[in-house]
């Protein structure tokens, strides 16, 4: 039954049947009870169990071994003592920071857990939200829906096994069947990423979750590979580069999410990150902001949700994403009505 487990299922089962085990719990009644184990066979349990007691304590679960007096009466319990976090007294401003981790949790696998914790948070006597608390939640950013890739991808990860997953370039559109071994999943710049070792080209690689197309498949044996020491994901991910400066024309009083994040500049100072030295008549009036493009394409769709009222003078490379964008949106209309008049001929 493990098989049809998740692994991230399994070890919160076990970690459940520890907290509320008393004394301890021998390993065949964890066997017996925890879901995710009972059906295995005895070389299948023992492998499976010590990794996922391992990953636990990795994890800062401090599962602690109980002697017995027989080997057989050996067992597992977590320390509660260790566990267990001092009582919170939450401001209203760290509560609303806590608002705000949960909103970049927009996928649908964690939605529900996220929403529930802040309130019971809230219901434990959390403060109200003053003037300080209500401005960071206004900032909330959110991370792109992970997909149905997520899953499999983080039960992959756990039991160190293959995946198998079509990807679609981004340059070219094309698709490409793709064999990895996963090593971490990731959430940056807006986006999720897997990056791991790409078998056949033999090489570490970073895939966008968002372009992977129909069922990512799990292949081979569990404890394929290891996952290497001193792992630099912003390195692989390019995200360690030095951000490049943007500079944007606003409308007085709009995109106040944007301004939350960037710095009102002069005309000298916009000239100076490349921005034009004269700015068309047509932007008379406008603010000049200054800000960081960690990843031109998530800044450029940041961008584009405000329509004319910000427009980017600089770099090139986040104005000609954010055109894109526009022209991609512009050609859904047309689209969709040869499409009709596709179906009705």
């Amino acid at each position: 039954m493990s098989e049809t487990t998740p692994a991230a299922e399994r070890l919160l089962n076990l970690v459940i049947a520890l907290v509320n085990a008393g004394r301890r719990m021998t390993r065949e009644q964890i066997r017996a009870s925890v879901v995710g184990y009972a059906g295995t066979s005895d070389a299948a349990f023992e492998r499976t169990f010590e990794r996922d007691k391992d990953l636990l304590r990795e994890l800062g679960v401090p599962v602690v071994t109980v002697e017995g007096a027989h080997a057989s009466e050996t067992g597992y319990r977590i320390d509660m003592d260790a566990y267990a976090l001092e009582p919170l007294e939450l401001s209203p401003a760290q509560l609303a920071v806590l608002g705000v981790a949960a909103e970049l949790w927009q996928d649908r696998m964690l939605r529900d857990d996220t929403a529930r914790a802040l309130t019971k948070l809230r219901a434990a006597g959390g403060p109200a939200l003053d003037a300080e608390g209500a401005a960071v939640a206004a900032l909330a950013p959110r991370v792109r829906e992970a997909g149905d890739a997520y899953g499999p991808l983080l039960d992959a990860t756990t039991s160190r096994r293959a995946v198998t997953f079509d990807y679609r370039a981004a340059s070219t559109g094309e698709l490409t069947r793709r064999t990895v071994e996963p090593w971490r999943v990731v959430a940056r710049g807006g986006g999720w990423y897997v990056i791991g070792r790409d078998r056949g080209r033999d090489a570490a690689r970073a895939f966008r979750l968002s372009r992977i197309a129909g069922r990512v498949r799990a292949v081979g044996p569990e404890h394929a590979f290891a996952v290497p020491e001193n792992l630099d994901v912003d390195e692989l991910l390019g995200t360690s580069r030095a951000p490049v400066p943007a500079v944007v024309a606003v409308v007085p009083e709009r995109a106040a999410a944007l301004r939350a994040h960037a710095r009102v500049v002069t005309p000298g100072e916009a000239a100076e990150l490349g921005a034009p030295v004269r700015l068309p008549e047509r932007l008379a009036g406008r603010e000049l902001l200054a800000l960081d493009a960690d990843d031109p394409d998530t800044l450029a769709g940041e961008i584009v949700g405000y329509g004319d009222a910000v427009v980017v003078l600089a770099p090139p490379q986040v104005r000609a994403a954010v055109v894109a964008m526009l022209d991609a949106a512009a050609d859904l209309p047309e689209k969709a009505h040869h499409a009709t008049e596709d179906h009705h001929g």
